[in-house]
C-alpha cells in the first residue's frame, strides 16, 4: 500500500474511533460529533482509494463528488450513494449554532459509515477489524 493511502487510512480510522467513542458514551455524548467524524472517515477512505488509484482530487467535502472520480474504478460503489450524500451534509451542519444532532441521528449516521468503512476496507484489501 502506497504511504499516502496508508496515512488517509490511519485519519479515517481516527475519525471512525471518536465516532464509536462518542456514540457509546454514557455521560454527555456528543451527538454532533458522531455525525462530523461518520462524514470525515467517509471521505478519507474516499480520498484514500482516490490516491490508491492515482486519480487526483479536490481538497473538497463533497462525498457524493469524490465519489463520482471514483466511479471508474469502484463502479460497485454507486450503491453507496444515498449513504454518502446524506453524510455529506455532515460536513458542515451542526459544528455551528442552530442545529444540534440526536442520538437517533447519531446511530443513522454510524450505521451509514460503518457500511461505506467495510466496502473501502474491502476494495483496499484491509480487514474489517481495525478501530472499532
Amino acid at each position: 500500500m502506497k504511504r499516502i493511502v496508508a496515512e488517509w487510512v490511519e485519519k479515517a480510522e481516527g475519525d471512525f474511533g471518536v465516532m464509536q467513542r462518542e456514540l457509546r458514551g454514557k455521560k454527555s455524548p456528543c451527538f454532533d460529533a458522531v455525525c462530523f467524524h461518520a462524514q470525515q472517515c467517509a471521505e478519507k477512505y474516499l480520498k484514500g482509494r482516490l490516491a490508491q488509484a492515482g486519480v487526483p482530487f479536490a481538497k473538497i467535502h463533497s462525498l457524493t463528488t469524490l465519489l463520482d472520480q471514483i466511479l471508474p474504478v469502484e463502479p460497485l460503489w454507486e450503491a453507496h450513494r444515498a449513504d454518502l450524500a446524506h453524510l455529506s451534509a455532515y460536513a458542515v451542519a451542526f459544528r455551528y449554532p442552530g442545529e444540534s444532532a440526536d442520538r437517533t441521528e447519531a446511530k443513522d449516521a454510524a450505521v451509514r459509515c460503518r457500511r461505506f468503512r467495510a466496502a473501502a476496507r474491502a476494495a483496499l484489501r484491509l480487514p474489517l477489524q481495525g478501530s472499532g
